[in-house]
């Protein structure tokens, strides 16, 4: 069993202002979130205590080390739904979606796509942690063509998206909604996420936050984080469209 609250925080629900976590990774054995369905749980119960009502939740589809089907994603998440009921989770499931890699199999999801879409019309994205892929803005161009809405996950986490450069507002331009961590608040990755996060917010180019949660460690880090009110501040200063979904 895994044991969440050891230190002396308790949770508060100070994301109730946000509603729906949009961003996580808790169908077990997918990907490099959760492991097993009891961790899942412990994460869900966790999510309900800082303040959810419902969740999201986005496998990551990757070349070549997640190279999940959007069918056999499909069948593992009601596997959980029907775990999480038999386990009294009180969080309402509000849809399965995913996090695509742009990457070197994406463009072969763009020409034929299947994707699961956050709220049924967002297709939540994300880069590599190092470098973008050369292509990037003609996909994301693509994908909009076929009426799909693109999301980009933790833009404050990639290191070459200069927040005073003009990449990060040409993709503003182009009509990509951005979504951060919220954990990034806390500096769970990083003064400089951190510090971009907060840099992103003050420009109000962040429309939706995501916890990201893959483990009981970062449910742990949420925990903390209900406690810090700077964040809780942020969040009520703020209007995201979390709760449009």
């Amino acid at each position: 069993m895994f044991h969440l609250f050891k230190r002396s925080y308790s949770p508060r629900p100070i994301f109730s202002v946000l509603g729906t976590d949009m961003h996580c990774h808790l169908v077990p054995k997918v990907d490099d979130g959760s492991k097993c369905y009891e961790e899942s749980i412990e994460c869900l119960n966790t999510l309900k205590a800082v303040g959810y009502d419902k969740v999201i939740i986005t496998p990551h589809f990757q070349t070549p080390r997640f190279e999940n089907d959007e069918d056999d994603i499909r069948r593992r998440y009601e596997d959980l739904k029907q775990q999480a009921a038999n386990a009294g989770v009180e969080i309402e499931f509000a849809g399965i979606g995913g996090e695509y890699r742009i990457d070197s199999g994406f463009q072969k999801r763009v020409d034929n796509p299947r994707f699961l879409q956050i709220g049924g019309k967002y297709v939540l994205v994300e880069f590599s942690l190092h470098q973008q892929m050369m292509g990037c803005d003609e996909m994301i161009f693509d994908l909009q063509m076929k009426g799909y809405e693109i999301i980009l996950a933790h833009p404050e986490r990639y290191p070459y998206l200069n927040i005073n450069g003009s990449r990060m507002e040409q993709l503003k331009n182009q009509g990509v909604f951005f979504q951060i961590n919220v954990l990034s608040l806390g500096g769970f990755y990083g003064e400089e996420a951190k510090k971009r996060a907060y840099q992103m917010l003050e420009r109000e180019w962040v429309e939706f936050m995501g916890t990201d949660t893959h483990n009981t460690m970062y449910a742990q880090a949420l925990v903390d984080l209900s406690n810090d009110r700077k964040v809780e501040k942020i969040l009520n200063k703020y209007e995201f469209l979390n709760k449009t979904l």
